[in-house]
């Protein structure tokens, strides 16, 4: 195990707080001073636009940036990243998602097996399936076709999966739907399935060692539920043998546990495997992604993979200088670091992409939400931010206040689309037109913001003239794609995949584990026979958690 690099000790860091020191914001100026600007800061990283030049930086601090991303090891780093050296260290696991996406004649083999072949060998698998899904060869017990799919999974099972879903909806296949169940409050399942035929639904059960608590109770409440309503409405009769045959129709799994999965019921033949160097949180290109492929079809599918195999090319080939995941990074850092910025919005002005901030969430503070580095020692610095955001202009009425005239710095990535999906016209008006005016009028006033004077020069009452002054100089990304198809939603989610590999490697953090999620699980188990009544088990508990459990149970129907 390889100790990372203190970044508080090389000269880059003292060299970006020097600079830090020294910089007094002032987008306005910069932009009259260097006409070039926006042209020397915007990028092109496959079908995306990438504008860097509203952010505080300047060719200075752009260059230490990269200096420092060179002296904590980021280039090795990478490299064993994409060559499957065990970087996961506190699991002693690859790093292998990028293999999810290379092409069949791309060559990769770890430990002596040929990855790219494994992976291809589980697509065509998923391919094959989705086909008979899509063409209504595979139907249900009844001999129905399949028009709903309901996939259970949760964290990466589910978030993956349910945001590129949402946000390819248009290139979904008429007369199928997926719906998603993650919450193990009973409300989620029984609302998904409420309104749904049994004999043409089919469930994914997604999760690797089919041991997950959340996903296999809410897999046993949707069995009980497919199987109870067949009964009852006499589309099977109430025999092991029938129900058996129900279950092999109507369920299957993505899960390496075949024998779990066959002690469920599901037929051991309808599982999708993936593998421990696949990471929840980056396993939506993997047999996780099931349902996505059943919606958009193996061609969209494939069509996602290469956008995120552009994405990743570029972050393992481009020079730093032109590198947009490296340098989308190494401005978090600057913000986090040196700037104090504590939060980091995502504004995405297409509506197909509302579920893109809460997919990020997990993906960057999984990730990097951690105090120790990949060598056990402590951090030497903070580490993660806080991803948020909503779309488009409803975040501009709710939100938008704080970033603006608020006190904290926000740094803000807004991305938005050129062709819509939809271009539907209010009397003459574009309303998209409409829309993305907003996009750039609000990059254009957090940038900008709005002087005394020009307030004063509008005939404001001297009073509340304050009140109406816009600071500027709020950071901002802008990030435009001609269209939201199935490469460009691959496009997005590995640029941030690869900003957040970034941002870990300089902090030295494991970004592909997640022991913090353990702990709170296990206690789980341990309190519920308190929450089921067991006296001695609740006099085990901390006086608060027994206050809470005790009223609780007093107000249990």
């Amino acid at each position: 195990m390889n100790t990372p690099v203190d970044p508080t000790t090389t000269e880059a860091w003292a060299d970006l707080q020097t600079l830090k020191d020294a910089l007094v914001p002032d987008l306005r100026g910069w932009f009259e001073a260097d006409p070039h600007r926006a042209e020397e800061l915007t990028f092109d990283l496959a079908d995306l636009r990438v504008d860097l030049s509203k952010n505080l930086i300047n060719e200075d601090v752009v260059a230490a940036l990269l200096r420092l991303a060179d002296q904590v090891g980021l280039p090795g780093r990478r490299e064993a990243m994409f060559s499957g050296e065990r970087i996961n260290t506190t699991e002693n696991r690859a790093v292998l998602h990028t293999a999810l996406r290379l092409p069949s004649d791309a060559e990769l083999v770890v430990d002596g097996q040929d990855v790219v072949a494994d992976v291809h060998a589980v697509q065509d698998k998923m391919f094959a399936f989705a086909e008979k899904v899509r063409s209504g060869e595979w139907k249900g017990v009844t001999g129905k076709p399949i028009s709903t799919v309901v996939n259970i999974g949760i964290g990466g099972s589910d978030l993956g999966p349910a945001m590129v879903y949402e946000a390819l909806l248009p290139y979904k296949q008429d007369g199928l739907t997926c719906r998603f169940v993650s919450n193990i409050d009973p409300s989620d399942i029984a609302e998904k399935v409420a309104d749904l035929d049994p004999t043409t639904t089919l469930f994914i059960v997604a999760s690797k060692t089919f041991t997950t608590l959340e996903t296999l109770t809410n897999a046993r409440i949707a069995r009980d539920w497919l199987l109870n309503a067949l009964v009852d409405a006499g589309a099977i009769e109430d025999t092991d043998e029938a129900r058996k045959a129900a279950i092999a129709k109507h369920f299957v799994a993505v899960s390496t546990a075949l024998d779990k999965v066959a002690d469920f019921g599901i037929d051991p033949d309808n599982a999708f495997g993936f593998w421990d160097w696949v990471g929840g949180r980056y396993s939506v290109a993997s047999a996780v992604g099931l349902p996505v492929v059943i919606a958009i079809g193996p061609d969209g599918f494939r069509d996602l993979l290469s956008g995120f195999h552009a994405v990743d090319e570029h972050f393992r080939t481009v020079a730093p200088e032109g590198n947009v995941p490296l340098l989308m990074g190494m401005l978090n850092i600057w913000y986090v670091n040196f700037w104090n910025a504590h939060s980091h919005a995502v504004l995405p002005y297409a509506q197909y992409l509302h579920r893109f901030p809460a997919y990020l969430q997990q993906l960057t503070m999984e990730s990097n939400g951690k105090s120790v580095r990949w060598d056990g020692s402590k951090v030497t610095t903070d580490t993660g931010e806080i991803y948020w955001g909503e779309p488009g202009t409803n975040g501009q009425h709710a939100f938008y206040q704080l970033i603006h005239q608020g006190t904290r710095l926000i740094p803000a990535d807004f991305i938005g689309v050129v062709n819509p999906a939809h271009p539907i016209k209010d009397g003459d008006t574009d309303v998209h037109g409409l829309f993305m005016a907003n996009f750039f009028a609000q990059t254009a006033a957090l940038a900008f913001g709005k002087t005394a004077d020009e307030v004063r020069a509008e005939g404001t009452d001297e009073a509340i003239v304050p009140a109406r002054v816009f600071a500027g100089n709020k950071p901002t990304t802008s990030i435009l794609a001609p269209v939201l198809s199935p490469s460009v939603v691959g496009q997005l989610i590995a640029l941030y995949e690869h900003i957040t590999f970034v941002e870990g490697i300089v902090w030295g953090l494991d970004s592909f584990d997640q022991w913090g999620v353990e702990l709170g699980k296990k206690l789980a188990l341990e309190i519920a026979p308190a929450v089921f009544g067991d006296a001695e088990a609740l006099a085990k508990q901390d006086p608060s958690t027994q206050s809470l459990v005790s009223w609780y149970l007093e107000k249990r129907d």
